[in-house]
């Protein structure tokens, strides 16, 4: 099947015997980072489509779940991407698209792109991302589980 020319990022999420969010990140096994849920649109699907594909791919999460879109959005180049060359030359960059998924009572199950996962609190899984854009979408998601406004 074809990538499409976008990128689906999703950060499940769960409350804490506090009530405070924890968030799911997990380390990328070709590369080491942290990350949440990742990856791209096949054939004809629709960026919401793809991440609860790739939810239930990579951390096998149902797709049934609900997901929030946010509306972080990121640009990542197309020499980030194995077949990128089927996009054509006029393609320079695609849009990620961001999204968190909430998680009630369901253990995570891996897939081979990841070696571990871990759950934890805002601050730490805000340390541990390795882009700014991602870490973007964190802030944000992060803001609407507290029932903040952007500057509140």
């Amino acid at each position: 099947m074809p990538r499409a020319p976008f990128q689906v990022v999703a950060y499940p999420y769960r409350r804490d015997a506090n009530g405070n969010p924890e968030y799911c990140l997990f380390r990328r096994s070709d590369a080491g980072w942290w990350q949440g849920i990742s990856g791209g649109g096949e054939d004809d699907e629709t960026p919401f489509e793809a991440v609860r594909r790739e939810a239930s791919e990579e951390a096998g999460i149902p797709a049934e779940s609900s997901f929030l879109r946010l509306d972080a959005m990121d640009s990542v180049p197309v020499t980030e991407f194995r077949d990128s060359s089927a996009w054509g030359e006029d393609v320079y960059v695609i849009p990620k698209y961001t999204y968190g998924v909430a998680i009630e009572n369901r253990a995570i199950v891996l897939s081979s792109e990841h070696t571990e996962h871990a759950w934890v609190g805002y601050a730490e899984a805000y340390q541990m991302l390795e882009y700014d854009g991602d870490k973007t979408a964190l802030w944000e998601l992060n803001r609407r589980l507290l029932g903040r406004g952007p500057r509140g």
